[in-house]
């Protein structure tokens, strides 16, 4: 009866015209997916009338490394939710079970923006409008992990309100391994998010680490297991999932195995398949539990919490740019060449010892410099 009395009354008082908010009229970027999804009530029922936007990355061959059109196709993925007027809730995932986002595309950076620095700088624009259009959704945004979130993937998922994650995800950042700086977000979310000792270690030393641990750190808010054999769901085998401490005293849950241990583990991954059911079923709960809340006081409190991340970010993300541009001279120019050049059997980073001794005999950048540092093949 109650439905039935509101549709009565929206009929009688809905304006015959809605103004468009939104910035195009139709969504068709390659490498980005937007649609709405029918959101669902608890108990499985669909809510008619009202969706979930689901924004997904697109590029499963490269990891779903954003290029600079999927960049622009994902800022305007979230306006369109945004605005949106019969959204509930946005989810921000990639395709497959690999990876949810491992960063910007190497080889674009490689090949194009690789000592080009007003290319880059103009290319960090539009990055960094991707992150704030993150930050200022008017809707609350899930990250579904559904494999790697490295990097700037790692970046844009911290710019999201829950994460939800499958345990065989990995986390982490990768720049001083690769001629960057984690300076697109991370730098200032993760001291917010998980304090500035963990930070310092996450940002600097670039090892990535399980999703277990990440729900530990608090940067996940929930993880469901993905990996079936003989049917069953099982844990992640290559972490440390029981609660425990090692000889030292340190907290080891979430730590990856190592030696014999992690071994076995590796075999059980092969012995089974990866399956995300449980994974969408989580986020569709979460979905389900925004519908039944007041959507402007929803959208008040969720404005109100993202204000630490947002005040660190607006603060910096402009020099942040300048930067990240002009280090498209040196050491960009040879870490991005290395990993898109590179290969198992060279590796896909360059020789740190010869560039820290060139750079103490006061070596100068020179083409002729990167070009001695990049991974070659053994003859």
């Amino acid at each position: 009866m109650t439905s039935v009395r509101v549709q009565e009354v929206t009929a009688k008082t809905a304006p015959a015209h809605l103004v468009d908010h939104t910035l195009v009229s139709e969504m068709v970027v390659p490498g980005v997916r937007y649609e709405k999804r029918p959101a669902k009530t608890r108990d499985g029922k669909v809510a008619e009338g009202l969706y979930n936007a689901w924004i997904c990355l697109d590029n499963p061959k490269q990891y779903n490394s954003y290029t600079t059109e999927m960049v622009k196709g994902v800022i305007l993925s979230f306006r369109a939710a945004a605005m949106a007027r019969d959204v509930n809730a946005v989810v921000f995932t990639g395709v497959g079970d690999k990876a949810f986002c491992t960063g910007g595309n190497t080889h674009e950076y490689a090949q194009y923006y690789a000592g080009n620095p007003q290319e880059y700088r103009q290319y960090i624009r539009i990055f960094n409008d991707m992150v704030s259009s993150i930050l200022a959704c008017d809707k609350p945004v899930i990250c579904r992990v559904n494999g790697m979130r490295i990097g700037g993937g790692q970046e844009i998922g911290m710019a999201c309100d829950f994460t939800i994650a499958q345990d065989l995800a990995n986390f982490g950042q990768a720049g001083p391994k690769h001629g960057s700086a984690p300076i697109g977000g991370a730098t200032d979310f993760l001291p917010v998010m998980v304090g500035c000792e963990r930070a310092m270690f996450s940002g600097t030393l670039c090892e990535p680490f399980s999703a277990h641990k990440a729900y530990r750190l608090g940067i996940v808010s929930e993880i469901v297991p993905a990996l079936k054999i003989n049917g069953k769901f099982v844990p992640n085998p290559t972490v440390i999932t029981d609660r425990m401490l090692d000889e030292y005293g340190r907290i080891v849950h979430g730590e990856f195995k190592t030696g014999e241990e992690l071994s076995k583990g590796q075999a059980q991954l092969k012995q089974g398949q990866i399956d995300l059911s449980l994974l969408d079923e989580k986020v569709e709960e979460y979905c389900a539990k925004l519908l039944v809340t007041f959507p402007e006081c929803m959208i008040k409190t969720i404005e109100e919490l993202r204000k630490p991340k947002l005040n660190s970010w607006n603060a910096n993300r402009e020099n942040s740019r300048a930067w990240l541009a002009l280090n498209m001279m040196n050491e960009a120019r040879a870490g991005f060449r290395a990993f898109d050049e590179g290969t198992r059997e060279t590796g896909r980073e360059i020789d740190f010892i010869a560039l820290r001794q060139a750079l103490a005999k006061g070596t100068p950048w020179t083409p002729e410099l990167i070009e001695s540092l990049i991974p070659k093949a053994a003859k």
